[in-house]
């Protein structure tokens, strides 16, 4: 599995209290009943794991998972894919 994916469905289970069978690539973060601060809280979360600087102000609940993991790698290409945690 994509790291990067599985560590947003990570924190999305234990963080966020979503049930794991509820989280899918497909899967919009509005489908998770996240409100807009949990979106904001998500994305700083996802920043400071992945030392990136992802916008919160772009983070919609019609955005898919897929489309927040590649947001993410499409940052860490862009700031040399050195940040790796894990």
């Amino acid at each position: 599995m994509d790291p990067v994916y599985q560590h947003l469905v990570t924190t999305l289970t234990t963080k966020f209290e979503v049930p794991p069978d509820r989280v899918s690539p497909q899967a919009t973060l509005g489908d998770l009943e996240l409100d807009s601060l949990a979106l904001v809280e998500l994305y700083v979360t996802l920043q400071d794991h992945w030392k990136i600087p992802l916008d919160d102000s772009t983070a919609k609940p019609e955005l898919t998972l897929h489309q927040v993991t590649q947001a993410v790698k499409n940052l860490q290409d862009e700031h040399g894919d050195a940040h790796e945690s894990a």
